[in-house]
């Protein structure tokens, strides 16, 4: 009976050690490793080793490049909330009828919240570019439900739509590749020199002494002490 007790416990323990190495084998075939180096790049995504965020496109640049149409199909995301039409009714959002240029908050009727109220300023295309990216971080505390929309595209697309209703205010103008980039160059060259390397081993790196650098007339005054 000892014997076969025995013959047992071994089975059970060879078992246990097999399914122990086979699962450290499988894991370290299949364990997720991140490629050294991407297969190719994606605009707008970093890689885990960091890297310089997405240049941003200057406003007019992205105005001059919009599509109307396609923002006035985007505004169909807004008509459960807002209408547009002059002289239109104010719904869970206050009519839209000529609203860049205006000051914020300011459309009669409506009940705005004290955080927009509190904020101050005019709805520029870029005052307007910020709040339809993100309305809670424009005006936190504000009760527009809307996510935002993150692709500046739409949102220039959008802008163009709404200042041809009722507004119509020239728009910003475009910015050369050059001139958009110049704040870059420029805070790339105000950094500090950094040395190029160590000194040179042996080099005299210590500070001349005043014999060696006295003038000819110095050097003859002591020699008359």
């Amino acid at each position: 009976m000892d014997a076969r007790s025995n013959t047992i416990a071994g089975w059970v323990l060879a078992g246990g050690i097999a399914a122990l190495g086979l699962s450290i084998v499988s894991g370290m075939y299949f364990a997720g490793h991140e490629p050294e180096k991407q297969g190719f790049v994606i605009p707008g995504v970093e890689s885990s080793e960091g890297g310089a965020a997405a240049a941003v496109v200057p406003i007019g640049n992205m105005m001059a490049a919009a599509d109307m149409s396609k923002g006035e199909a985007i505004f169909k995301k807004c008509v459960a909330c807002h209408t547009i039409a002059q002289g239109g009714a104010n719904g869970i959002g206050p009519n839209l009828w000529a609203t860049v240029g205006k000051p914020l908050a300011s459309h009669a009727g409506f009940a705005y919240s004290d955080a927009l109220k509190s904020k101050g300023g005019t709805w520029t295309f870029e005052a307007l570019n910020e709040w339809l990216a993100n309305p809670k971080k424009f005006a936190p505390g504000n009760k527009m439900t809307f996510a935002g929309l993150g692709n500046p595209e739409e949102r220039a697309a959008l802008m163009l739509y709404l200042n041809s209703q009722g507004s119509n205010l020239p728009l910003p103008s475009p910015v050369e590749a050059a001139v958009a980039n110049a704040a870059v160059a420029e805070g790339a060259a105000a950094e500090p020199a950094t040395p190029e390397g160590p000194p040179a081993p042996g080099a005299d790196t210590s500070t001349p002494t005043t014999n060696a650098t006295q003038g000819p007339a110095q050097a003859a005054t002591d020699n008359t002490k």
